[in-house]
């Protein structure tokens, strides 16, 4: 049986670098807090845990912290939760995602001019939560065809129009197709991260052609998610687990291709061992 693993799996640009920031300012001795987790993979936040790394969820936790510093997560946050940090008079290192922080910059610029925001993303999610805070005017956030067909704007109102970053590339432009046709006035920014178009069109095509795909990632990752379900359209026995230890697989003995990909929140270690296992099992 051969095993093939996609080569962009694991932890992108952005998660690197605001992981490596935490463990960096773990080693200093001083209490550190991470607004939120620092990213969606319960296994590096249980690790920094261990290290003393604690995470707070909301600004009346961050409000009662007397000294240390605090690490913005990589999906960032709404600016009034910086000025809060700026308040407190803590030391803040911001983590969030260089192309997060370029829709902050883009929202609160478009916002300013008068246009509403568009977001096409997942309503609830903490990159979403904070996108909408650096706006100064109406945002709106859609998630699926259906929101966006049911989505009505005044006459002459301007739409700025973005995404989060992890959304599924071929969905957005099936949603921005639909705002053409209504022929609402506005800009369309294609905010979407290239490392996530990347990551889910080699998931697409090794998914196509194997006969079990397994897709690893931490529960609650949305970039993860969406490989699972990209993953699913093209293979009927597509798996979700988040370590090893959820990966429970029966293969008959016709199966002569399965796949690897992983979520951008993953770490390496956990795709090698799961890649080791199913190379000698299987």
């Amino acid at each position: 049986m051969e095993v093939i693993l996609a080569q962009h799996a694991g932890f992108c640009f952005g998660v690197k670098r605001a992981v490596e920031q935490v463990y960096e300012q773990a080693a200093t001795g001083k209490p550190i807090y991470t607004y939120g987790p620092i990213i969606h993979n319960e296994e590096v936040v249980k690790d920094l845990s261990q290290k003393g790394v604690q995470v707070i969820e909301n600004e009346e936790e961050l409000v009662q912290i007397e000294e240390g510093t605090v690490v913005i997560r990589s999906h960032g946050v709404a600016r009034r939760v910086c000025e809060k940090i700026e308040e407190t008079g803590l030391e803040c290192v911001d983590a969030t995602c260089p192309f997060v922080k370029r829709i902050h910059k883009i929202v609160e610029k478009e916002s300013e001019a008068g246009k509403r925001v568009v977001i096409i993303g997942n309503a609830g999610h903490p990159e979403v939560e904070g996108i909408m805070g650096w706006a100064k005017s109406d945002t709106t956030v859609l998630g699926s065809i259906e929101e966006a067909q049911k989505f009505i704007c005044d006459p002459g109102e301007e739409l700025c129009i973005v995404s989060q970053t992890t959304f599924n590339y071929n969905k957005f432009q099936d949603m921005v197709e639909i705002f053409k046709e209504k022929g609402y006035n506005g800009s369309v920014v294609n905010t979407i991260c290239n490392a996530t178009e990347v990551r889910q069109t080699e998931a697409r095509k090794i998914a196509a052609k194997v006969d079990v795909m397994i897709v690893i990632g931490g529960n609650h990752s949305s970039n993860t998610r969406k490989l699972y379900e990209i993953c699913r359209q093209e293979c009927e026995n597509t798996y979700f687990i988040q370590t090893l230890d959820d990966l429970h697989l029966d293969l008959p003995k016709s199966v002569r291709l399965v796949g690897i990909t992983a979520g951008a929140s993953t770490p390496n270690n956990i795709i090698e061992e799961v890649q080791n296992y199913v190379r000698i099992n299987f």
